[in-house]
């Protein structure tokens, strides 16, 4: 069953069975709803209600529509001609820069000194430009890999708007001046960025807040140049054979996204359902929302006194371990990612803080994004993939996932993929650079009929700054190290075929049973925060008696068979030498005990049974009811007597050749 909370409470949620309240004394409506035919539970809170009540008051222009935009500006041509005039002087001169260069023999897109002239530029003409090169900085089939790091650095720092026009904003979305709404409110922002700037406030009823109100007239300035550059980008896609990627579906996308962000009440929304799905995590921390407070250009957020991540000195100070805040940013990362498909696109150090008992803390839920099952899925059989250096089927994942068309021949891609993880070879994936893989998997996106979706442009910006933070606070951290445990539990405890199809991937090649790979699963799952022993166990015998393991269930059956018959080989040598020696018999030829490949899978299973017994969760005392649960299993019975069969049947037909061999 899947439970779905929406959104939900701004805390942790401590359900009393005695009157149906949570912790906060409030009532919650709990109803059974239908999902794609799996039932689920929907849990509806007071402050879920007072977000949906200012949902519904919100005016129709909080979505983005391009057909309502061009409508509008049809009518506003001179405004339209205005803006496009005060926007082509320097990106013509910018233009005419990249030209003359090319004349020169300078290669353009090699070009750092011009990449830095493209950032500066985007940051002078407005919010809206600021936006687009951010979302260029993910976009590696559109942008050369120069341009795509100087894009990382776009910074959205702008000057503060005055404080009256903040205050209107305040009394016209909240129904009160400032003075009434809160005790107390900082005299400047003490942060201004594209969209809005920041205060420092108080509650009349005691609480720090972070008040954030919206610029002026910052839709209008948006969405004027947004109507611009679509009919551009329609324009280009028609002429420029260049140009594979659909640039108009990119950039309704990205109005979609800064809408979204121009829109407090929806941040307010991903917030409350981020805390809902991460915030029971150990050691991450979720500012609660201020329903009351909050409007569609007004948002006032629970303050958090923290530190930013990349100041060590100062967390150390405070005696707090910032590596163990990654490793903690790290799996919370996964699971957002992999596990539940909502996550924050925009972890960068200003948003993520070292609270003062050690708890990391994400702000600023406007950028949010959302990926699919089907996507997430396609993400671990990828990863899959370059554990086995599968190049084809990587190739195959890249067309699943809609960077390539299934029509796109991949002959020349293969290769090329192999070379990019050439240096890897021999090395384990948890040893690899995530920034480093990006950027050579950037260069061969550019070469090649690449078309990188939304959802995944944003993964690699996530992913990224995540590992840049990282690797700021501890240059050996690596971050697919820490997530290899997390991968290596889904693939052991996952019933979505998907993942068991993956599973028999990685466990057998040509036939044969990988025991190394099993170990080594097993090794890194039992260091996942959430590995469960008993579920491994239990949703492992339902798999294998079902008719989707009847592979696994054959090849492991074969395993165990050799491993049981290496194990009895000795004693069993043992015994015909005694008896034969006892009836007179010479013994010719004699075989050894075991053969070299029986032993290693002898070897292999008893250190398999070493890991399960170092395994959080493995009680000699717990388990053996379990056993007993499982022994009157109709599919492990089942199970036991195929061993059992093949076992016997070996074992007599070598007893019968040792008893005649003389």
């Amino acid at each position: 069953m899947i439970v779905k909370t929406l959104p939900p409470s701004s805390r942790p949620i401590q359900e009393d069975s005695s009157n149906g309240t949570n912790s906060r004394g409030e009532l919650d409506v709990i109803d059974i709803v239908p999902e794609d035919g799996t039932p689920s539970l929907v849990v509806r809170s007071p402050r879920l209600l007072a977000a949906q009540q200012l949902r519904t008051t919100a005016q129709p222009e909080t979505l983005y529509d391009p057909v309502v935009i061009a409508a509008h500006y049809q009518k506003r041509k001179v405004q339209v001609i205005r803006r496009i005039f005060a926007v082509l002087g320097p990106a013509l001169s910018f233009a005419f820069g990249l030209w003359s260069d090319s004349k020169r023999g300078i290669v353009v897109k090699n070009d750092r000194r011009r990449a830095t002239q493209l950032r500066v530029l985007l940051t002078k003409l407005g919010p809206a430009y600021i936006k687009i090169g951010q979302a260029l900085s993910t976009r590696p089939d559109l942008v050369p890999p120069a341009y795509l790091e100087e894009l990382t650095k776009l910074q959205d720092q702008l000057p503060p708007f005055p404080n009256e026009i903040a205050y209107q904003f305040i009394k016209e979305e909240l129904g009160a001046p400032p003075e009434e709404v809160y005790a107390e409110l900082s005299a400047h922002p003490i942060a201004a960025a594209s969209l809005g700037q920041v205060y420092k406030g108080k509650l009349k009823t005691g609480e720090e807040v972070a008040v954030k109100v919206q610029r002026p007239d910052l839709r209008e300035g948006i969405t004027i140049d947004l109507y611009i550059l679509r009919n551009l980008a329609t324009w280009v896609q028609k002429r420029v054979k260049r140009v594979r990627s659909d640039l108009v579906g990119i950039l309704d996308e990205l109005g979609d996204r800064i809408f979204e962000e121009m829109d407090y009440i929806h941040e307010g929304e991903n917030a409350e359902r981020f805390f809902e799905l991460y915030g029971h995590m150990k050691d991450v921390y979720v500012p609660k929302i201020y329903w009351e407070y909050t409007n569609r250009r007004v948002l006032t957020m629970e303050w958090i006194n923290g530190t930013k991540l990349t100041q060590t000195e100062e967390i150390s100070a405070q005696g707090i371990d910032a590596r163990y805040l990654i490793e903690v940013g790290v799996q919370c990362s996964l699971r957002q990612l992999l596990e539940h498909g909502f996550f924050h696109a925009d972890p960068h150090p200003g948003n993520l803080l070292a609270t003062t008992d050690g708890k990391l803390a994400y702000l600023d839920f406007g950028m949010m994004s959302e990926i699919k099952p089907p996507q997430r899925y396609g993400l671990i059989e990828a990863i899959v993939h370059v554990v086995n250096r599968d190049f084809e089927g990587l190739a195959k994942d890249y067309v699943k996932l809609d960077f390539l068309s299934p029509e796109t021949d991949l002959t020349p891609i293969i290769p090329a993929f192999a070379r990019v993880f050439a240096d890897a070879e021999g090395a384990s994936v948890a040893d690899l650079n995530i920034k480093s893989i990006t950027d050579e998997l950037s260069a061969l996106m550019y070469e090649y009929p690449f078309r990188v979706p939304p959802y995944y442009a944003l993964i690699i910006r996530s992913l990224v700054t995540l590992e840049g933070i990282a690797i700021y606070i501890d240059p050996n951290f690596k971050v697919l190290s820490e997530a290899y445990p997390y991968v290596s539990k889904r693939l052991l405890t996952d019933p979505a075929p998907q993942l068991r199809a993956s599973l028999q991937d990685l466990l057998f090649k040509d036939g044969r049973f990988r025991w190394n790979r099993l170990e080594n699963l097993l090794k890194n799952a039992r260091n996942s925060q959430d590995y469960d022993f008993n579920l491994v166990l239990n949703q492992g015998i339902e798999f294998l008696a079902s008719e989707r393991g009847a592979f696994i269930r054959d090849k492991l059956v074969d395993e165990s068979v050799n491993g049981l018959d290496a194990l009895g080989k000795n004693v069993l040598h043992n015994f015909t030498y005694l008896l034969r020696e006892r009836v007179g018999l010479t013994a010719v030829n004699e075989t050894p005990a075991a053969t070299i490949e029986q032993q290693q899978t002898l070897e292999h299973i008893k250190r398999i049974l070493g890991i399960l017994r170092e395994t959080r969760g493995f009680d000699p005392m717990e388990l053996a009811p379990k056993i007993a649960q499982l022994l009157v299993n109709s599919d492990v019975q089942r199970l036991g007597q195929q061993i059992a069969n093949r076992f016997t049947q070996k074992a007599v037909a070598r007893l019968i050749r040792q008893l005649l061999a003389s």
